[in-house]
């Protein structure tokens, strides 16, 4: 038994060294890099099949059935996986990652239950909301307050069981927000692809950003637009744009334009007709020709749903009706490694204080309506515009009806914030 152990060990220390050898003269032969000697030995024990299966005449695994089945939710494994020089900004290694942009935001590295707010959250705590109003003396003047705004609201314009809330059901108190860690608790989910940190996230910096619109009401204000104008839900009609995100998209362009008097411009192009890649790649120098030729529109919406697994719905009862769930997006142009240089993005700063201004506005009128804010290492195209939003609206498993519910409420709380209502400092 001892001379079969022995030889076992042996033979196992020969074809071990064996490989090594082999791998390092290969990477020697190629001129490879670490990173990629180091992923060919971890490929071949744990994914031999794929990897023998999809090696290129060189020896190397096939780029693209890497990047599209393995490596398409891990942003930080195709950004210089191969050897590069740092100060050259690769046009391939650009063009990967715009394709595998183009279905990103539908991967998620946190599991769907942990992106809605647990029980205890503060803006649904109605205890602690209570707490907080009697404190400051606005309670019991809040309570009279919002029945007569509710009842001053009500007209020919709004619809049959919407009515904009007129008072908070909760108020932040920002200064307990001061830590890294309590701001990203009470709003966002960070993909383990990128990397946030406070100099990003900084409540402060958030809520200082002025995102009330400048320009007049003759001219477009708004542009919302859809990079994936295919996305569909559970009752929409084949053929009919009406009962798809465009639908949804000219709905909310109509409460906006009626309702709150914003001139709105509704883009209606399909960037993803032939295949979901490439269509952020697609939609880039159509939204850019549109912003030169209408210098006036100072907010972008880029329009989508969410992707979900069959058995959960995006879902909540407000006001008696059902309501799809709404999610804020951001791409931080980053990987858990570092910035992507060239996906820069010098509006940033603004995109990620307009989400934030928009969610905590959703949180303290309409508490449950949005889920956390989603930050991912992508761009999305934000970089156009400073006041940018990229919106996940309900999932493919909702309603046309639920979805357009949901437009009400959040051309709301447009409103709100675009008007300079909120946030209240």
């Amino acid at each position: 038994m001892r001379l079969i152990i022995i030889a076992l060990v042996i033979v196992s220390a020969f074809f071990i060294l064996s490989e090594v050898m082999e791998s390092v003269s290969a990477r020697e032969d190629r001129e490879k890099t670490f990173p990629g000697w180091l992923q060919s030995i971890m490929m071949e024990p744990y994914l031999p099949g794929l990897h023998r299966m999809n090696r290129s005449a060189e020896g190397q695994i096939a780029g693209t059935i890497r990047e599209r089945w393995l490596f398409a939710e891990y942003p930080v494994f195709l950004y210089k996986m191969e050897a590069k020089d740092d100060e050259l900004a690769m046009e391939s290694d650009y063009e990967r990652l715009m394709m595998l942009e183009g279905s990103d935001e539908d991967n998620k590295a946190i599991a769907e239950g942990d992106l809605e707010y647990e029980e205890d959250a503060m803006h649904l705590e109605q205890g602690l909301a209570d707490a907080l109003l009697a404190e400051n003396g606005m309670y019991l003047e809040n309570q009279s307050a919002k029945q007569d705004a509710e009842e001053e609201q009500v007209s020919e314009n709004t619809p049959e069981g919407f009515v904009p809330v007129g008072n908070k059901s909760y108020s932040y108190r920002y200064e307990d927000l001061q830590e890294y860690a309590d701001l990203v608790k009470a709003f966002y989910a960070i993909d383990s692809t990128t990397k946030a940190g406070g100099e990003l996230l900084n409540v402060e910096s958030l809520l200082s950003k002025d995102m009330r619109l400048t320009a007049g009401t003759d001219a477009p204000q708004i542009l919302i637009y859809h990079t994936h104008a295919q996305e569909a839900f559970a009752d929409s009609v084949p053929g009919d744009e009406s009962t798809s995100i465009v639908g949804v998209g000219e709905y909310l362009a109509s409460i906006l334009r009626e309702r709150y008097g914003y001139q709105v411009m509704h883009h209606t192009e399909s960037f993803d007709k032939e295949s979901r890649d490439y269509a952020y790649g697609n939609a880039l120098p159509v939204i850019e020709k549109l912003l030169a030729e209408h210098p006036s529109i100072e907010v972008v919406i880029d329009l989508h749903r969410d992707a979900m697994p069959e058995d959960r719905r995006l879902v909540m009862d407000l006001q008696g009706r059902p309501t799809a769930q709404i999610m804020f997006f951001n791409g931080l142009s980053r990987t858990a490694k570092g910035e992507i240089e060239y996906l820069e993005n010098p509006n940033l700063a603004d995109n990620l204080a307009f989400s934030f201004q928009m969610q905590a506005a959703c949180n303290e009128y309409y508490p449950g309506l949005a889920r956390r804010i989603y930050l991912k290492a992508y761009r999305y195209n934000m970089h156009l515009c400073p006041k940018t939003l990229l919106i996940e609206l309900g999932a493919q498993n909702n309603t046309v009806e639920e979805m357009k519910n949901a437009c009400e409420p959040l051309a709301h709380v447009l409103d709100l914030v675009l008007s300079g209502e909120e946030p209240k400092r």
